[in-house]
């Protein structure tokens, strides 16, 4: 698992997960857990390694970069990039990437967003090491302005040309629309003539090096096509993605041909969790992206396609009985990033028949359940939840308690355990 894992044994990514109902898995974690205290958080690391396997399995022999954001735990991050069929870190930070490259996470990283961190990119240019293995993402000249005027800055030399990769913007406009924009707010760069005129800027420069092309369908790979009990927005959400996509594969192949007429390129890289089958499928696209997937969480139950195991949770003790059908638990008010709705919410995992209260959802210091399964609850008694994304619950606790079994087989410390934090 890595250095940064203190366990018993070594933990087993990679074994397959024998299938097994609710309320035996909820015996085996709270027998694994017994005697320590809660909050805590957990990874079942026989579901992990099924994930990470399948994730390898859709990707249909293109390798998958690893998207540490949706990890945050060293040790995790380690263990599955060096499974085969995964190659390279896609990181969400550059101080990350610097973190992980000097822990000996990874030697090939790439930042998925673009940095401004003047100190960070002196840092980069000043190691050999990191220069020659963390790419850097640009969008525009300001991009490339800032990175020569943070190298100039160091006053030393540097130790060689920074790499860069071109952010495409990969958003679905209907019939060209300029009002219609269907994905993230990421790249201004669309076009083959845009991307290409970023590349002519990038090779002018002798402190700089293209190295890739990037472009993430979020609008494909991070939205589920089967939302609960509402047929005709799947059957629109089914519609646009398919359209998405026709449009996404012609238009990444002219971007890419456009850019590699300018320079060459080591790699191309799209997709994520949610479409690893269909960009892999391109012919222009050297490398998919996928991290989510390997913890499994809740936000993926909507995918017609594939369903990953829950295998990151979290465990909250029963501290109040406030009525017959009712269960108050300490803490758990762990929301994630995104627009504000009720998505954004942790489930309750196990026992299974139990949902938040309606009016007070996952709570700073309470959070109430409700359903048949709360008679049986005691005081005490354990509750699991899963969150709706999957790094962002180890921003919550500073380690996770690795399940093989029903046994805690080791700790793995999250970033926020090992005191970093990358925002």
């Amino acid at each position: 698992m890595g250095a940064a894992c203190r366990d018993r044994r070594r933990a087993g990514v990679g074994r397959v997960r024998v299938v097994e109902d609710a309320a035996a898995r909820k015996a085996r974690y709270d027998q694994a857990v017994r005697g320590i205290p809660a909050p805590l958080a957990i990874l079942d690391m026989a579901a992990i390694g099924a994930n990470a396997a399948d994730l390898v399995r859709r990707a249909h022999g293109k390798p998958v970069r690893l998207a540490t954001k949706s990890l945050r735990v060293r040790s995790i991050i380690e263990s599955v990039v060096a499974l085969p069929g995964y190659r390279g870190l896609l990181a969400y930070s550059l101080r990350e990437a610097l973190f992980l490259l000097r822990a000996g996470s990874d030697d090939d990283i790439v930042v998925a967003y673009p940095t401004v961190d003047g100190d960070a990119i002196a840092d980069l240019a000043g190691d050999a090491r990191a220069v020659g293995s963390i790419t850097l993402m640009v969008d525009c000249v300001e991009h490339l302005d800032l990175i020569e005027a943070a190298t100039a800055a160091r006053g030393a030399p540097v130790a060689g040309p920074v790499r860069v990769a071109i952010d495409v913007d990969a958003s679905y406009r209907p019939r060209g629309s300029s009002r219609i924009h269907l994905g993230v707010r990421r790249s201004p760069v669309r076009s083959p003539d845009e991307a290409a005129a970023l590349a002519r800027q990038i090779v002018s420069r002798p402190g700089l090096h293209l190295d890739g092309v990037m472009a993430y369908e979020a609008q494909i790979a991070g939205v589920g096509d089967r939302p609960p009990g509402n047929p005709a927005r799947a059957a629109m959400i089914r519609a646009m993605q398919s359209r998405s996509a026709a449009e996404l594969a012609e238009r990444r192949a002219a971007v890419v041909a456009a850019v590699r007429a300018v320079a060459d390129l080591r790699f191309v890289n799209g997709g994520g969790t949610g479409s690893l089958e269909g960009t892999s499928a391109e012919p222009s696209v050297t490398e998919v992206a996928a991290g989510s997937g390997v913890f499994g969480p809740h936000l993926f139950d909507t995918y017609s396609g594939f369903r990953p195991q829950p295998a990151a949770l979290f465990g909250l003790n029963v501290v109040r009985r406030p009525a017959p059908g009712w269960a108050t638990l300490f803490s758990g008010g762990y929301l994630a990033s995104g627009p504000a709705d009720a998505q954004r919410l942790p489930v309750v995992a196990l026992p299974e028949g139990l949902a938040l209260s309606g009016t007070e959802g996952a709570g700073e210091v309470q959070t109430p359940v409700h359903g048949a399964a709360a008679d049986d609850l005691a005081i005490g008694d354990l509750v699991w939840l899963r969150h709706a994304k999957a790094g962002e619950l180890a921003e919550r606790f500073d380690r996770f308690h690795l399940i093989e079994g029903a046994e805690v087989t080791g700790e793995a410390p999250t970033y926020r355990g090992e005191g970093e934090n990358f925002g």
